[in-house]
């Protein structure tokens, strides 16, 4: 170990760090050593090992305190409450197209730019189908030692992905012993049980030392049944005195069939009759879909490091994880085009408004059926071997191979095979128009299984150490080279591939790519120990890549520290990051997506056909961070930071906002007569209405985006004694300045916005966090705030809208440990304390709210007992 600095400035540097690492709650801090050495560390953003952590990026610390203060016993649940996230995180709240995943979206940007490291290295991409994102599932809480989230783009140091941030999940490597928890936790309706036990053995011997982790978890659902917000779809319609008003709506897709004509809307009884469809023919799919999702996870955990020499050590890390996820959806949605034959209405024993050759558009739920059910079987592996040494000259060096694999199969019950079906109806083996014939559908039932994965090899090798010395210090340097291979694959189920399960055909994914990868990365001290000028340090990054799928380019980092004194360092940084495009966007087959769309007369459901497209070149970003960390002699324990954020994309890999394409493309009478013909993404899309009222259109995948956001962050920290009790404060805010998405053509500035597909990017979010403790009990208390936003969907004309907007939110968050002795504590806590229900907005998401942004379940209780061998 080398020291470069005094004791007492390194440890001073730590606690600015304290403040600069926004503490969420909870900040591990690295002490010098008794005999005056300071351990050097690598801090997330950089690969150079320092005596002190702060850097020009901003980190915040989250600690293994604070994750158990929460009750959380998945990563998604601590990540996605802080301010810097936003927009469409996947979480136990979405039943719909979630595919029991969990991600993390730094800034809004979406989770294929955050780049998600485990120990400071890449994470395969996981989750089901051809996963291009990292499933938060696959990591294990309970051995989970602290996250750093770094709020920078860091492609010159990282690589692909590290766009709009970096979050680095550190695991235990130095445990020693034997820790045990059992939790359990409950909805304050009774609902959503979960259980989670975890094991944790570590031991030391002379030349290294083993950690072993084993958790499993098993979560329970929630029904949107259960909860008066969601029990039935919300629609709004125009009441008698004029004004809007709330009726409970759902699909036109209901039991005993619904009948389109060129005129008209049909509804059929069970007497084998037709009549005008109205309101209060709507099929409530609410009742049979979840709102909560249920899972089983089994996560094993090995690491281990052994001394080959004085100088030199093998170290391994080893992860696998077992997900079983389900969703519940209504019966599924069939619907089919036919002429209307004469032997129809003859076999169904009565009269019906039809005429002899007319084009009929039919649908129907089918309740007799059953739900559709969703279910996952995941499997993520991931193994690192390495060697890492230090040379006489005092550099540091290591080699490694970094491999992971996830296989999943999904499946879906209760579906029919519509080809079949309508085969029979071309015999007259089968009669729509007849209740009969759809009463028992035994021989047309089967179950969907598709199949995907990916993996991804890396081998790396890195040295770092100090060049030559400078007046103000040395110069230190990072190098290293990477190659890096991917591949991923989707294979649907035959009938779904033939598109015989009523949805048009899905095509398989399959595609791999490489790169070659060499970066540097200096640090240059430029002053020390001057007026107003105790040290100026300047960071230097640059990184060359070279893809197989469309070449060669480099990207770079300036950054620049300024530490005035003691109290006050001012900092920024300059930089380019990229993203590639990953298998999926490059090789992804055609499939349909059902999107929310608005439009008059029209099902809020647009079927879209979405695809890859490998043609695509990465996107390439600009980014700026600018900002102080105060930390006066004159209030002590107080801390302050303040930063400023800028992330410009261009070339962004987009699809056209479905709202736009359907207001751009159709007649606004409600029509569905296709207008601006000649523009190109009219052109593109094929869009039109079918006779059942339902909007068809392709959208897929180019680079013709750009997008802008900016904001700041601030942080006050402030710890105490006080009445004989340790304190610990906290508040963290965002403000979201802008948040600028252009594509085609056309900008829409999301700040302030919620939407019914993308989440929310609400202007203003805080979280307060404030711990007392004593010697043998502490209590935490976090209230969480959201800011009031604006409906995307109501824009045009809010008066249109019965809630065009949402007022803001609070969540109240409590909890409590006892320690009984040194090897037994107790802690318990309720999230949401008082119950906050999620609120309405006109163009919501699912549960007549956004399960996205807002927290669907309601109070919830947990308790856990730690037990330490």
């Amino acid at each position: 170990m080398t020291t470069h600095t005094t004791v007492a400035k390194s440890v001073r540097h730590v606690m600015l760090l304290a403040a600069g690492a926004t503490a969420f709650g909870g900040f591990s801090a690295y002490a010098a050593e008794e005999n005056g050495d300071v351990e050097r560390i690598e801090v997330t953003g950089s690969r150079i090992k320092r005596a002190d952590m702060e850097t020009a990026s901003p980190v915040t610390v989250i600690s293994a305190d604070t994750i158990k203060a929460s009750g959380a016993t998945t990563i998604d649940s601590v990540l996605q409450k802080m301010t810097a996230t936003g927009g469409a995180m996947t979480n136990p709240g979405i039943n719909n197209g979630s595919g029991g995943n969990a991600r993390i979206d730094l800034r809004g940007l979406g989770a294929q730019r955050t780049l998600v490291l485990l120990n400071g290295r890449r994470m395969i991409a996981s989750g089901t189908g051809a996963a291009s994102t990292v499933d938060l599932n696959t990591i294990p809480v309970s051995m989970v030692e602290r996250i750093e989230v770094l709020k920078d783009g860091a492609s010159a140091v990282y690589g692909s992905d590290a766009v709009s941030g970096v979050v680095n999940i550190i695991l235990k490597q130095n445990f020693e012993g034997a820790e045990l928890n059992v939790q359990t936790g409950v909805s304050g309706e009774g609902d959503a049980n979960e259980t989670s036990i975890d094991l944790t053995l570590g031991a030391s011997f002379d030349r290294g030392n083993v950690v072993l982790g084993v958790q499993y978890m098993d979560r329970g659902d929630a029904s949107q049944a259960d909860r008066d917000f969601s029990d039935c779809p919300i629609a709004e319609r125009e009441g008698a005195d004029g004004s809007l008003e709330l009726y409970c709506g759902g699909s036109s897709y209901a039991p005993g069939g619904t009948i389109w004509t060129e005129d008209a809307k049909y509804k059929g009884d069970p007497d084998n009759t037709w009549r005008a469809f109205n309101d209060g023919d709507f099929y409530n799919y609410s009742q049979a879909s979840y709102l909560f999702t249920p899972m089983e996870r089994l996560n094993l955990t090995g690491i281990g490091r052994y001394e080959l020499s004085d100088s030199m050590s093998l170290f391994t890390e080893a992860t696998y994880s077992k997900r079983w996820s389900q969703q519940q959806m209504a019966p599924q949605p069939v619907w089919f085009d036919f002429q209307y034959a004469d032997w129809m209405g003859t076999d169904a024993g009565t009269a019906n408004p039809f005429i002899v050759g007319e084009d009929i558009s039919y649908g129907r739920r089918l309740t007799d059926v059953g739900t559709r059910n969703f279910s996952q079987n995941v499997d993520t592996v991931r193994l690192v071997v390495g060697v890492q040494g230090e040379l006489e000259n005092g550099w540091s060096w290591d080699v490694s191979y970094n491999f992971g694999r996830n296989d999943s199969v999904d499946r879906l019950a209760n579906l029919v095979n519509m080809g079949s079906i309508q085969d029979d109806i071309e015999t007259q083996n089968f009669n729509p128009l007849n209740q009969a014939s759809w009463s028992d559908l035994t021989k047309y039932v089967y179950t969907e299984q598709n199949s995907g994965g990916s993996e991804m090899s890396v081998f790396s090798a890195s040295v770092s150490g100090d060049l030559f010395e400078l007046p103000a210090g040395y110069v230190a340097m990072a190098a290293g080279y990477e190659h890096r291979s991917e591949e991923a694959w989707y294979i649907p189920d035959s009938l779904t591939a033939q598109g015989l399960a009523n949805d048009p055909p899905v095509e398989p994914t399959g595609g791999d790519f490489d790169v070659d990868e060499l970066y540097a990365e200096f640090v240059v001290p430029l002053v020390s120990d001057a007026f107003l000028a105790d040290s100026i340090e300047l960071t230097a990054a640059a990184r060359y890549f070279d893809y197989s799928t469309f070449g060669d380019d480099s990207t770079w980092k300036l950054g620049l520290t300024w530490r005035m004194n003691d109290q006050l360092m001012l900092r920024g940084v300059a930089s380019t990051a990229f993203r590639a495009p990953t298998v999926d966007e490059l090789y992804g087959g055609k499939s349909p997506s059902f999107e929310q769309v608005v439009y008059p007369g029209a099902q809020d459901q647009a079927e879209v056909t979405v695809g890859g497209n490998d043609m695509l070149t990465p996107e390439e970003a600009d980014t700026v961070t600018a900002g102080l960390v105060y930390e006066p002699s004159w209030f002590e324990g107080f801390s302050l930071t303040f930063d400023y954020y800028n992330i410009q994309i261009d070339n962004a890999i987009a699809s056209v906002n479905e709202q736009y394409i359907v207001d751009l493309c159709l007649a606004a009478d409600g029509s569905g007569t296709p207008i601006n013909t000649s523009n190109p993404v009219c052109q593109s899309s094929g869009i039109f209405m079918d006779n059942s009222k339902r909007i068809i259109f392709e959208n897929g995948l180019q680079n013709i985006g750009a997008e802008e956001t900016s904001g700041y962050d601030l942080n006050l920290a402030y710890q105490f004694e006080a009445f004989g009790l340790d304190w610990n404060t906290s508040l963290d805010t965002t403000y979201l300045e802008e948040y600028k998405v252009t594509v085609a053509g056309e900008t829409t500035d999301y700040a302030g916005l919620i939407t019914g597909g993308i989440g929310g990017y609400a202007e203003w979010k805080s979280n307060l966090d404030v711990t007392v403790a004593s010697d043998n009990w502490d209590i935490s208390y976090q209230a969480r705030y959201i800011d009031g936003m604006d409906s995307s969907a109501c824009l045009s004309d809010p008066s249109e809208c019965y809630a065009p907007s949402v007022g803001s939110v609070v969540y109240h968050d409590l909890s409590g440990s006892y320690i009984f002795t040194d090897k037994v504590s107790l802690r318990a806590g309720v999230n949401n304390l008082f119950d906050k229900q999620p609120p309405y907005y006109s163009g919501n998401n699912d549960s007549n709210t956004d399960p996205y942004t807002y927290d669907v379940l309601g109070r919830y209780f947990f308790a856990n007992l730690n037990v330490k061998f």
